[in-house]
């Protein structure tokens, strides 16, 4: 099992994680480089400036988002 974790106050809104993400990827708005609509099922996003984590059920622990981050505001843990 996979957990994220996230830590918004090192996060500064890059997006890379979510576009980095390939179960965020399957989102068509995101693999089309237009960014999710209020229908996107994703496991983060970044809202005002800053990465959420929505649906982290979702992960599939494939550590994409966490090697994308350049300020490592993201961390997967296997448990």
């Amino acid at each position: 099992m996979y957990k994220l974790e996230v830590y918004p106050e090192k996060c500064h809104g890059c997006g890379n994680c979510v576009i980095s993400c390939p179960v965020n990827a399957k989102d068509d708005n995101v693999h089309g480089g237009a960014g999710p609509d209020e229908d996107s099922i994703l496991i983060m996003q970044v809202i005002n400036g800053v990465i959420k984590l929505l649906n982290p059920d979702l992960c599939n622990g494939c550590g994409a988002c966490v090697e994308s981050c350049p300020v490592d505001a993201i961390k997967l843990i296997v448990e």
